[in-house]
């Protein structure tokens, strides 16, 4: 199993040093779902919110979210992203929305926690506009679908339906 990299050798917590790190292409999927009633999905995908478009307000969230993460997550370097994109796709059949947060840069090191903080923030944003209609909803299911570049190279989820931390590195 891999050393957790945020501790000093006296076992304190600190920001890791990636000066020495070689700068690569980076890039970073996560994804996040939110579960609601079938009338609050139906609301949302015809537009129909008195707050106006729920999906792009939750899209520019998930872009802003992205940019702030290490405002947001204590010892996250401040990084330059050179694209971040927002996916938010209904699925009727499981009353949810499904959202794909995408993040690339070329730095020292990864997108990550970005990806997953855009994912986050812009199911937030859902509920957040959406709470007076339905409190019941849950966000579920936020996960590193596949990161490239580094040292640690390529890596992917296992299986994209899968609730476990399984993954591979090629």
């Amino acid at each position: 199993m891999a050393e957790l990299t945020h501790l000093d050798k006296k076992g304190a917590a600190h920001m890791v040093d990636v000066g020495e790190k070689t700068v690569t292409t980076r890039i970073a999927r996560a994804e996040a779902r939110i579960s609601m009633l079938p009338e609050t999905l139906k609301l949302i995908v015809e537009g129909g919110h008195k707050k106006g478009d729920v999906l792009a307000v939750a899209r520019i969230a998930g872009i802003q979210a992205a940019k702030k993460t290490s405002e947001l997550i204590p010892l996250c370097h401040s990084l330059n992203l050179t694209s971040v994109k927002v996916e938010l796709t209904p699925d009727v059949e499981n009353s949810e929305l499904v959202i794909h947060s995408m993040c690339k840069l070329d730095a020292k090191t990864g997108v990550e926690m970005e990806a997953l903080t855009s994912a986050s923030v812009a199911a937030l944003t859902i509920y957040d506009m959406c709470k007076a209609v339905d409190k019941g909803m849950v966000i579920r299911q936020v996960r590193l679908l596949e990161k490239t570049g580094g040292r640690s190279g390529h890596w992917q989820a296992l299986d994209p339906e899968a609730s476990e931390g399984e993954g591979h590195n090629d």
